[in-house]
């Protein structure tokens, strides 16, 4: 068990605390629904767990199978949608890998991408597709 507290401080801002580490981060309401939009929403630390945590996977694939994925990336969308509540209703993720890997490498990459923690904690309502770009630096 990993234990998080999170403070309101007004303004539609709050600070959480990463317990173990004592690592704080802000957020704040996006403009869009009454916020200034100063710091990550609630919703995007959602969409920035889900890239974070899907490089995290791929990184523990290629620490384990000596694939190096410095310099990997990963961009999320996050659409909202308002009917009928306020919500994530789109997550798409992009990956950019580096480095020159065979075919085998990238389909074992990809079937981890969607094994990780986040990924198969979304709700089968928000749309999170994984998508692949492969950069052969060489």
């Amino acid at each position: 068990m990993i234990k998080i507290s999170a403070r309101y401080e007004g303004d539609l801002r709050c600070v959480a605390t990463h317990e173990p580490s004592g690592a704080t981060l802000r957020t704040d309401a996006p403009k869009d629904n009454e916020g200034l939009g100063q710091s990550f929403s609630p919703t995007d630390l959602v969409a920035t767990g889900l890239a974070s945590c899907i490089m995290t996977i791929l990184g523990i694939i290629g620490r384990r199978d000596g694939i190096d994925l410095r310099g990997m990336t990963a961009v999320v969308e996050k659409h909202m949608v308002a009917d009928p509540h306020r919500r994530i209703g789109r997550l798409p993720v992009l990956v950019t890998i580096p480095g020159k890997l065979d075919d085998a490498q990238k389909r074992k990459l990809e079937r981890a991408a969607h094994t990780c923690p986040v990924h198969q904690s979304i709700k089968a309502e928000i749309e999170s597709p994984i998508s692949f770009v492969y950069s052969d630096d060489s």
